[in-house]
């Protein structure tokens, strides 16, 4: 331990650390795009630093998507897209519209069931944000919601985008640090879930208080038979999410061909239901494209990234000055979530997962945290960040499908971002939440 702790202290960072950050900082907030901001980081690192080679990033860029599990993305996202356009994601929201009616504030909770399962397919939390949002927000202010606790309800939900199986992020934080995207979709389960209830138990305390949403007023009876009508007509839906999970979680298919396995269902769907054209996969095509474009190229250049601060002893140093303040594990754990959850009030996952993985790893693992536990945790405390005030990037979705201000939607967030917390505060200090569905060997 000792030998551990010199080898640490004898990090120091100077100027050709500092002076990309702050390149990288301004850029950020120029509005460049967060790939061209790494990538000019690394480059101007490696040149004052000279640590490795400047042909690294051109190396690298090639060998940092060189990755099979890489393909899973872009075919989930144009799943997500070709699921809304033939309409198939309404069938969802008559479901669980049919399945909560029974009690009071059903629509409510039917919109965050909904949320997760769009989430169960496209595992893109801004993706079901608009979905979602514009399926939802004007009945939810029928049904009795103010506007902006409607879009807070609907931002919350989305949250689940990244946080349930199968989800985009898993599969980045997976070839990231090298874990199996399949061990992290298996893992995510039980935590992923744990959020939806969350969300979905804050409504009903929120309702209760206010009594925003009646209904109720249903006897057993009725409430068999509209659940009945609507898994009757809307039965056909469900195969997407089922052939992915039952796919991934039973081995038969990898993330990749489970992605591939729903897109080809989702489209025979569209042209047997008469809802989609091949009129319509150009811009379907363009639409899915434009969403993997702005993943790939960051996760390009997160290898030589890593390579570049592994060799300049960034993620010991950040270890080392981190323990020099405390070696309390508990304390450790709390101030990871809160770099966690600021980081994803400012940026999307894909760049907090290619700069904050790698790390914050070793301090987790200074600590004695499981691997997979420190994945879970800090994809759910990202989550976390997506609806925390004032720049969480779901908050500005709904503020932009509804047009409510993005002021009165934070006033309304305060109780699904306490309760999401609970959620990441187990994770983070209870390991078997997130590994409690892994085999033994896993653990």
């Amino acid at each position: 331990m000792l030998g551990l702790q010199q080898q640490l202290q004898a990090v120091e960072l100077g100027w050709d650390f500092y002076i990309p950050v702050l390149i990288f900082v301004v850029f950020i907030a120029l509005a460049i795009p967060i790939w061209a901001a790494i990538g000019s980081a690394v480059i101007v690192m490696l040149l004052m630093s000279e640590v490795l080679p400047l042909s690294l990033v051109g190396e690298s860029l090639f060998d940092g998507i060189d990755a099979f599990a890489l393909t899973a993305v872009p075919l989930f996202i144009l799943t997500g897209d070709v699921l809304v356009r033939t309409g198939l994601s309404r069938k969802f929201l008559d479901v669980a519209e049919a399945l909560t009616c029974f009690a009071k504030g059903g629509f409510g909770s039917a919109t965050v069931l909904v949320c997760g399962m769009f989430a169960a397919i496209s595992g893109s939390d801004a993706a079901g944000a608009a979905a979602v949002g514009r399926m939802t927000i004007a009945r939810l202010v029928e049904s009795g919601y103010p506007r902006p606790y409607a879009c807070a309800l609907v931002a919350a939900g989305a949250c689940t985008g990244v946080l349930i199986p199968p989800s985009i992020a898993y599969i980045i934080i997976g070839l990231v640090l090298g874990v199996s995207a399949s061990t992290l979709f298996l893992a995510a389960l039980i935590p992923g879930l744990a959020i939806l209830a969350s969300i979905l138990i804050t409504n009903l305390i929120v309702n209760r208080f206010y009594s925003y949403e009646g209904g109720g007023q249903m006897t057993f009876g009725e409430w068999g038979t509209r659940l009945w009508q609507a898994i009757r007509s809307g039965w056909y839906a469900f195969l997407v999410p089922g052939i992915i999970f039952y796919g991934i979680f039973s081995g038969r298919l990898t993330p990749t061909e489970a992605g591939a396995t729903a897109v080809i269902v989702t489209i025979i769907m569209g042209f047997i239901l008469k809802t989609l054209k091949l009129s319509d996969f150009p811009a379907m095509l363009v639409s899915s494209a434009k969403v993997n474009g702005v993943i790939l190229p960051i996760i390009a250049f997160s290898l030589p990234l890593a390579q570049t601060l592994a060799a300049l002893g960034v993620p010991q140093g950040f270890v080392f000055t981190i323990t020099s303040f405390t070696e309390n594990p508990y304390i450790l754990i709390l101030l990871m979530i809160g770099i966690l959850i600021a980081a994803g009030c400012v940026m999307e996952t894909t760049p907090n997962i290619v700069i904050l993985a790698p790390i914050l790893k070793p301090l987790a693992d200074n600590i004695g945290m499981n691997e997979i536990q420190f994945c879970i945790m800090m994809i759910t405390a990202l989550g976390v960040g997506f609806i925390t005030p004032p720049l969480g990037l779901n908050l500005f979705v709904v503020s932009g499908i509804s047009g409510e201000s993005i002021l009165k939607i934070t006033t309304r967030v305060g109780p699904f971002v306490l309760c999401m917390l609970i959620v990441v505060l187990l994770i983070a200090y209870i390991p078997t939440v997130s590994t409690y569905m892994l085999p033994d060997i896993l653990k």
